[in-house]
């Protein structure tokens, strides 16, 4: 089972877009890093950003995240709708597939500590992860905020961190980090702009004043929108599901002659969430999971989906993200006549190399379909990373510096497709040769698409190297890159060579 890690930390900022872009373009940087999703509130002043990984690549993006946020956010200056304490003011880690609720419990404390060692931010954990009973509640942590916590965390030894010195940064404040069940994010919007009533509805929703089990809930101004706003953190939606909370608002906007005017959810949502609210208004009976027609389908099978993304007027994905593709098609058609090869009557001799090869494709395949996001996330670094400010000298050099690693992050995901591609089309070579006659042609399309994705990867290793400074990193990868291609080359026409000697024999 793939490992799977989901980590969603909060900024304190939510009008300035090219802030977040670096902030993002940091996350991004780190290799096995999948962004998932952005949102920026300019009234809470605040963006929620979800990405996945592994443990450890998702600690460090994490940790990245905060040391660029550190950089680019004053609290001092900040003002907004949203409770806040720091810079990134909680980063929260959610076990998804093949990772235990331990295992994200660990990883938030080890977080924790490196930020408070390395960066001399103030840290404290929370939900599974906190050391004390009373910190298990966000809102416990956070009582004050950043201006009220910078006084009590000196003289109130309750309020000291788990980790860090007992001062907030003067800027970024304080962090808390932990692990918990999957949080939604989930706001009412009322037909009124009086937020007391907002108010006075979240205080009869919240647990910790008598409401439901699971619902933490404030009342907000919403000043785009000029409307008041019940604002609630779901915190496990299968013991308070999103229904229940939508009719107990509306049910209390009543009370004060208010109706609801739509319902929002920030950032991303467990598909099970929906399907209950679903179930609930629908009023189904005995309805099952396998009556939903995507529970059919293969996880990432949404072709239409990628190929409307593909062909949108935007850069991303692009012709990077196409040679991947290519690549893990090509594996996964020579996987299928590899297959078709083992155990079949005529083929004993080769079965167990059959076997061999089979098992070598399933992980290429894999790291083929990363790069498909990669390729694009790296391109939005380097987006990202031209945005940066260059008002003085110092932000040059930042912007410059930023550039350059992202330019040479942009070349790495590309020559990797490239060192898949030809190692494949070696594999190419031998199944075309050795394989089910019945499927050469299909071992010959494996070939045409490897090739494209080791053409395709190469072209976009060269539009890099040509903005990179480094001129001994740039010698060496054009080396390397001319090396792959006409290896490549070679192995496609003893590909093309003998699936043509095959058809006709």
């Amino acid at each position: 089972m793939e490992r799977i890690v989901e980590c969603v930390p909060n900024f304190s900022e939510g009008r300035r877009p090219e802030v977040i872009e670096a902030i993002l373009a940091e996350i991004t940087s780190v290799p096995g890093i999948v962004l998932l999703e952005k949102e920026m509130d300019a009234s809470h002043n605040r963006a929620v950003v979800t990405f996945v990984g592994d443990l450890e690549p998702c600690g460090e993006a994490a940790f990245r995240a905060l040391k660029k946020a550190m950089q680019l956010i004053d609290l001092t200056k900040h003002q907004g709708e949203h409770p806040r304490m720091g810079a990134m003011d909680v980063c929260p880690f959610i076990p998804v597939s093949g990772v235990t609720e331990q295992e994200c419990i660990e990883l938030s404390r080890r977080v924790a500590k490196r930020i408070a060692d390395e960066l001399g931010i103030p840290t404290y954990l929370y939900e599974m992860a906190a050391l004390r009973p009373d910190r298990t509640d966000l809102a416990v942590i956070r009582k004050g905020e950043f201006e009220g916590l910078r006084e009590a965390v000196r003289t109130d030894p309750s309020r000291a961190p788990d980790f860090g010195p007992r001062e907030l940064h003067p800027t970024a404040g304080a962090t808390v980090v932990g692990a918990r069940f999957p949080l939604v994010a989930y706001n009412v919007n009322l037909a009124t702009t009086d937020v007391e009533v907002a108010k006075k509805i979240a205080k009869t929703l919240r647990f910790r004043d008598g409401g439901y089990k699971y619902v933490k809930a404030m009342g907000f101004k919403i000043e785009e929108k000029n409307c008041a706003q019940v604002s609630m953190n779901m915190t496990n939606y299968t013991g308070t599901p999103l229904h229940r909370a939508y009719e107990a608002v509306k049910r209390e906007a009543a009370r004060y002659g208010v109706m609801t005017r739509e319902s929002e959810i920030v950032g991303l949502v467990p598909q099970q969430a929906l399907i209950d609210t679903a179930l609930w208004y629908l009023q189904l009976e005995s309805f099952k999971s396998v009556q939903i027609l995507e529970n059919h389908l293969k996880p990432g099978q949404s072709m239409a989906g990628f190929l409307d993304d593909l062909a949108a007027p935007a850069p991303t994905p692009g012709g990077g993200s196409v040679a991947a593709l290519s690549g893990a098609i090509g594996v996964s058609l020579l996987s299928m006549v590899a297959g078709l090869t083992i155990g079949k009557k005529g083929y004993e001799s080769v079965s167990d190399r059959m076997v061999e090869i089979k098992a070598v494709l399933g992980p290429m395949r894999g790291r083929f379909s990363d790069a498909v996001q990669k390729d694009a996330g790296a391109f939005d670094a380097v987006m990202a990373a031209f945005k940066l400010p260059k008002g003085t000298d110092a932000e040059k050099d930042v912007r410059t510096r930023a550039v350059q690693e992202a330019t040479r992050g942009a070349c790495e995901v590309p020559l990797g497709v490239m060192r898949l591609a030809a190692a494949a089309l070696g594999l190419c070579a031998e199944v075309a040769e050795k394989g089910n006659r019945n499927s050469i042609t299909d071992a010959g399309v494996a070939g045409h698409a490897l090739y494209t994705a080791l053409r395709g990867a190469h072209l976009n290793v060269l539009v890099n190297l040509g903005s990179l400074k480094d001129q001994a990193y740039v010698s060496s990868v054009r080396e390397e890159s001319s090396r792959l291609l006409k290896q490549g080359r070679e192995l496609s026409i003893v590909v093309e060579n003998t699936v043509e000697k095959g058809i006709v024999g």
